[in-house]
């Protein structure tokens, strides 16, 4: 079951617009994030959230999608995002960002899985103008955004492949829009003694 979870839970680049996801939806999410663990248990993230379709346009307009597919300008019009978890770093609590990035790395995953299990899906996203975000947010100087995390009912379906012969991991979408993964092989990532 928990291997199910995981295949599911890809990331998404369209969503069912019509779905929206509720504040309370979002809080029982970063329920699920917030009790992971943390390094030294200093918990030094916070987590700004946005439904309203005015704010999550806002914060749509301030991220880049796809880098694999430029062309294809993600998300497509119609398949937007309806809500954002934003994760933010407390440089009150952790001034050191490199020591909070596993502690994002393990909240982002938990959320995703636990968005995954209510039939949502979403997009980890680096790819942002800090000032620009922190700017339209209103953070204090102590918050710091780390990732965008985009939610919604996937609509668009994503199939994870063996990497080609000639080893390129780039994601790429067939004619008919199916969003293809490469993923390397049980046996070239594992390593051991033999």
């Amino acid at each position: 079951m928990f291997k199910d979870l995981v295949l599911k839970n890809r990331s998404f680049r369209g969503y069912n617009e019509d779905r929206k996801v509720s504040k309370e939806e979002l809080f029982e999410l970063i329920d699920a994030a917030r009790i992971t663990g943390s390094a030294a248990n200093k918990q030094p993230l916070k987590y700004y959230v946005a439904s309203e379709k005015d704010e999550v346009e806002g914060i749509l307009s301030r991220t880049k999608w796809g880098g694999a597919l430029p062309e294809l300008h993600l998300p497509k019009e119609g398949t937007h995002p309806t809500a954002f978890v934003i994760i933010l770093q407390d440089k009150k609590i952790q001034p050191n960002t490199q020591a909070v990035m596993i502690d994002v790395g393990i909240a982002a995953q938990t959320l995703l899985l636990a968005a995954t299990e209510k039939g949502l899906g979403g997009l980890m996203i680096r790819n942002f103008g800090l000032d620009p975000l922190t700017e339209y947010l209103g953070l204090s100087e102590n918050l710091m955004p780390l990732l965008v995390i985009a939610l919604g009912e996937p609509t668009e379906t994503v199939k994870i492949v063996d990497v080609p012969k000639d080893g390129n991991i780039n994601y790429y979408r067939d004619e008919k829009g199916i969003h293809y993964v490469p993923k390397r092989e049980l046996n070239e990532v594992v390593i051991s003694k033999k």
